[in-house]
């Protein structure tokens, strides 16, 4: 059987990582990160993933901020919170929950966000750094799965890594970073042809197409790492993208669902708000 990757006690290990060093920065005098969430709408499960995002933030002594509006909200007002909280200098990192209502313009919201707050890292000047290879704030969900593998002791270096998924938040940038780690990717998706023959020849697999077990588990190959991150709900049930329970026979590490990449997401959102607030003091110090 496969040893679990377990996201949740990986990403206590962070939090407690990232909770010493506010404690150390607060102690010589300068400011707490600064995380402000901003939610449109009264979606349940995005409430859950703000007010979580909200709490773990305060846990680590973070200064943490939170903007709702009513479902109805009309852009320009939208625009005009992003821009309040683009001129806040105690504020690091704007979290701006998605989905927004289907009457805003997604992609111009995010666009308004100064990408060194864009602690999503969704912002196009982000996306296209991290395409280009230049210094840049990483989406948290690609960077979860990198660090779910090293701190497995897993080196990408010259291994084959088949990324199932080609959406901009998780498929494509997951690829890149893969790539920087010099391993040798292939990306496929839910209409490739030959699936199951990209992914027999794998030493690690992400999955992150949004399809509940289109990966089976027969597919993976022996020692193979896989890397879930699908989360779908059914029949009351919480499922990943891959065949858990086929595919833990034959791979040498795993992530469970849930419990694996999600817990570490948020981890990361909070890694990046440190990390927006110690380049502020540099780029302000020189």
């Amino acid at each position: 059987m496969a040893e679990l990757i377990d996201g949740k006690r990986l990403a206590a290990e962070i939090r407690a990582e990232l909770a010493a060093l506010v404690v150390a920065r607060v102690a010589t005098g300068a400011r707490r990160p600064g995380l402000v969430t901003i939610l449109v709408g009264d979606d349940p499960a995005s409430k859950i993933y703000v007010g979580r995002k909200q709490r773990e933030s305060r846990g680590l002594g973070m200064l943490s901020e939170s903007v709702e509006l009513p479902a109805d909200v009309e852009m320009p007002r939208l625009l005009d919170v992003i821009r309040d909280y683009n001129h806040r200098k105690d504020i690091d990192g704007i979290l701006l929950q998605m989905p927004l209502p289907a009457h805003l313009d997604a992609e111009a919201a995010i666009g308004a966000i100064t990408p060194a707050k864009d602690v999503d890292g969704l912002h196009p000047l982000n996306q296209g750094a991290l395409f280009t290879g230049r210094l840049g704030i990483r989406p948290c969900t690609p960077m979860s799965c990198m660090v779910l593998l090293d701190r497995a002791g897993i080196d990408p270096h010259g291994l084959h890594a088949v990324v199932v998924g080609r959406s901009v938040l998780v498929g494509k940038p997951v690829a890149m970073l893969l790539l920087e780690r010099d391993a040798t990717v292939v990306m496929c998706h839910s209409r490739t042809s030959d699936l199951a023959a990209q992914v027999r020849g794998a030493d690690i697999v992400i999955a992150a197409c949004g399809s509940p077990e289109l990966v089976r588990g027969a597919w993976i190959k022996p020692g193979a790492v896989v890397i879930d991150v699908g989360i779908n709900r059914v029949g009351g049930r919480l499922i990943g993208d891959v065949e858990f329970a086929e595919a833990a026979k034959r791979a040498a590490h795993i992530t469970p669902v849930p419990g694996g990449v999600g817990p570490m997401t948020v981890a990361m959102l909070l890694r990046n708000t440190y990390d927006a607030c110690v380049a502020h003091d540099l780029e302000h110090r020189g």
